[in-house]
């Protein structure tokens, strides 16, 4: 069983995800199946085959996260230190081409947003960054084409 790292605010996110399902969206859908079961016949009723369709829905996502909350290993970023890029670091970049300075963390595959400036573990850039350390250069193939960056800090906060 593969372990998934993720980090302490990853884990809650996951975690109130699944409480919600569990309080809210479950009891929510039973009650629209058992007021869809009220109209009769079940068979033409779409409202049920769409409240039921939901619930297959929330329950597939509930084992899933589940399983996931099970397998995670939560590493606290805030006790790291060092100047080597690894899971959890905050990495300050300068695109080479346009002097761009972008800042990432490297976070869980669950966790990441790229809009938020988080990146997953498995994404090609981070993957690229790990075990480089201030000032070293490196080269990333993506989707859009070769991209070259210079790691200017690396933090773990």
């Amino acid at each position: 069983m593969d372990r998934l790292p993720i980090t302490a605010n990853g884990f809650a996110m996951l975690e109130a995800e699944l409480k919600n399902l569990k309080t809210n969206a479950r009891p929510n859908v039973i009650q629209a199946i058992a007021t869809a079961r009220e109209h009769g016949d079940l068979s033409e009723n779409a409202e049920y085959h769409a409240a039921k369709e939901q619930q297959s829905l929330i329950e597939g996502r509930i084992a899933e996260l589940e399983d996931k909350l099970g397998r995670c290993e939560v590493i606290d970023v805030t006790a790291m230190s060092g100047r080597t890029i690894k899971f959890g670091a905050t990495v300050l970049l300068v695109d080479e081409d346009t002097d761009e300075e972008t800042t990432y963390q490297i976070v869980g595959e669950d966790e990441s947003n790229i809009e938020e400036g988080r990146i997953s573990i498995s994404a090609p850039l981070a993957r690229a960054l790990i075990n480089k350390e201030q000032g070293d250069s490196i080269e990333v193939t993506t989707p859009g084409g070769s991209k070259a960056y210079e790691v200017l800090d690396v933090k773990f906060v």
